[in-house]
């Protein structure tokens, strides 16, 4: 019998059911050598229901009342959230200096713009895609809006108070930035116009239906996000992700992921720096 301090034990069992059933419903693989890793974030949970390990705690997640709240728990319990301001800087440069000129170009007759942080953790990817709008210059008296949405609703709580500590700057980049911020006690809060052109919302990107709701978009952030799922899980996401861009719109993802062997929907681009992937349909 385990004592209190060191927790329920899993076994190869209760993970494989635990795992199947986090994949199902929010497309997280865990390969069988990162078991431990899963018996770590979950048995706070365990504890926490009062129940006598995961077999039980399976079981709940199954057949109780409260199974999909609690399912939404295990989800943000098992998700990684690594963020900060102006995260992978080639690939923004990128994206201010070649990606937003185009747009510019391709949609000043609307004079509408819509960017999707898919996986915005909490928000600092989304506030610094909407940085970078304000400040390009290009988009002055456009209709111009930045969506954050994540599974976690902590993280999305955490986004909506748009209120960052020191870990969130780590970069060197992030330094320029601080002009877009006011400081409030130890923090630093994003400034009004800023925060007014983001808004969040919660979202599984398996959720067809949910994910439907999403207004067309011209650019998709999806950065270190897409590495966490399985093949089909990806293709799922990236079906999704094609039929809301409207033509010509732009894909990135992060560093570590490539489009190779998964689909053939987009077209990779090379910008000064880096890649970059597109929905056919309009002239660069």
């Amino acid at each position: 019998m385990p004592t209190a301090t060191e927790g329920p034990r899993m076994s190869i069992v209760d993970f494989r059911l635990l795992r199947d059933l986090i994949h199902s419903h929010a497309g997280l693989h865990f390969r069988d050598d990162l078991q431990y890793l899963v018996e770590r974030r979950l048995a706070p949970r365990v504890r926490a229901l009062g129940l006598d390990g995961f077999a039980a705690y399976h079981r709940y997640l199954r057949f109780d009342a409260g199974w999909a709240a609690e399912l939404e728990m295990a989800t943000e319990a098992l998700t990684t959230n690594e963020t900060y301001f102006f995260r992978e800087p080639a690939q923004l440069q990128a994206f201010a200096g070649q990606i937003l000129p185009a747009l510019a170009a391709q949609r000043r007759g609307e004079r509408r713009l819509r960017v999707w942080s898919a996986g915005c953790s909490s928000g600092e990817e989304a506030y610094t895609v909407a940085i970078l709008l304000r400040g390009s210059g290009l988009f002055a008296g456009w209709d111009v809006g930045v969506f954050g949405s994540d599974i976690s609703r902590k993280m999305l709580a955490t986004a909506r108070a748009a209120a960052y500590g020191p870990h969130s700057f780590r970069g060197v980049e992030a330094e320029a930035m601080i002009r877009w911020f006011q400081p409030v006690g130890e923090k630093w809060t994003v400034e009004g116009a800023v925060r007014r052109m983001v808004s969040f919302g919660h979202l599984n990107l398996l959720d067809e239906a949910a994910v439907a709701l999403v207004e067309p978009v011209d650019c998709i952030f999806c950065r270190n996000v897409l590495i966490y799922f399985d093949l089909p899980a990806r293709r799922h996401v990236l079906e999704s992700f094609r039929r809301r861009l409207r033509p010509g719109g732009w894909l990135l993802l992060g560093h570590s992921e490539s489009l190779l062997s998964v689909t053939a929907d987009f077209e990779m681009v090379q910008l000064e720096g880096d890649l970059a992937y597109r929905k056919p349909g309009a002239s660069p």
